[in-house]
């Protein structure tokens, strides 16, 4: 799977790790994966799962994908997937942004809506009875090898090869692709790196606490995904939706950054490490997944 290569055709990756402006015991930094051509980090992760069933004898000219999804996954895979000649159809809860719906339908993808309350299981069912009814090709983002391993070959390696030095990673799991294979990389680089996983308050499966509705898209999934290794961890931090509104709207509003309520959580949880004395003069480094275009409809609730 020539990943980089095909990343490059289609302008994925090598998004900016910016510093951000805090003043803090320790220096933090994002990467900006709103500048990816499908507008989140998602991207990578597409094209990675596309060319592993490509090579895999899955996919041919003209097939479907059916992919369960809480948004920036349909939105990239609608982007990667029509460009190489797939039909398209995501399910996602019917919770999400209208924003999101609109930019699956915008980039030629079918959506499928199920209900909120039963979250990305209730999703990843229908989807499931979709892909067989349809003899479609169902990836599953949750359970593939090929959602990390972009990460380890194109997140992990730019950040290593943007900065000296990494002391602390920090990502929200969704389905932990991001996580786990940039932490992986990091930490081959970086030995003494401490990696730290975000999930919302109210879906703290990965703490050991219950599955439950939250408002952080993009993250919770309410169940722990197959491709997460608890062995790459070294803690969980849990961010409430009232912490992450409230920097989404500070960071949006008040500071003027593109990014999404799941990066807000990041940040959040990058802050309070930043505040500890014990991590004085060290890099703190995030991610942040989104831009605001995916959440305009909130921002406008909140004059």
């Amino acid at each position: 799977m020539d990943f980089v290569n095909e990343a490059k055709k289609l302008g994925i990756g090598d998004t900016p790790l910016l510093r951000y402006d805090c003043e803090c015991a320790a220096n933090v930094f994002f990467k900006q994966e709103s500048m990816n051509p499908g507008g989140s980090v998602k991207d990578r992760a597409a094209l990675a799962l596309i060319l592993d069933a490509e090579e895999k004898g899955l996919l041919h000219s003209g097939g479907e994908i059916v992919e369960a999804s809480s948004g920036n996954m349909g939105i990239s895979l609608a982007y990667v997937g029509v460009r190489r000649g797939y039909r398209v159809t995501v399910v996602m809860p019917d919770n999400m942004s209208e924003e999101r719906r609109a930019l699956i339908r915008g980039l030629g993808g079918q959506l499928v809506l199920t209900d909120g309350a039963q979250a990305m299981r209730g999703a990843q069912l229908r989807a499931d009875e979709i892909a067989k009814s349809r003899n479609a090709l169902r990836l599953d983002q949750f359970s593939s090898l090929a959602n990390a391993q972009a990460h380890y070959l194109s997140t992990g390696e730019e950040i290593i090869s943007q900065l000296d030095k990494v002391d602390v990673f920090v990502a929200g799991v969704g389905t932990g692709g991001t996580l786990m294979g940039t932490a992986r990389r990091i930490k081959e680089a970086f030995p003494f790196c401490k990696v730290v996983a975000v999930e919302p308050s109210g879906s703290n499966v990965l703490s050991g606490g219950k599955a439950g509705s939250h408002a952080i898209q993009g993250i919770g999934a309410g169940f722990v995904p197959a491709i997460y290794d608890a062995s790459l961890v070294d803690e969980v931090q849990c961010v409430t939706d009232e912490e992450a509104l409230d920097e989404f709207f500070i960071l949006s509003k008040k500071q003027g950054y593109c990014c999404g309520i799941s990066s807000a959580a990041n940040l959040a949880v990058c802050l309070r490490l930043a505040q500890q004395p014990c991590n004085e003069g060290k890099n703190v480094v995030t991610v942040f997944p989104d831009g605001d275009d995916r959440y305009l409809s909130l921002l406008k609730s909140v004059k």
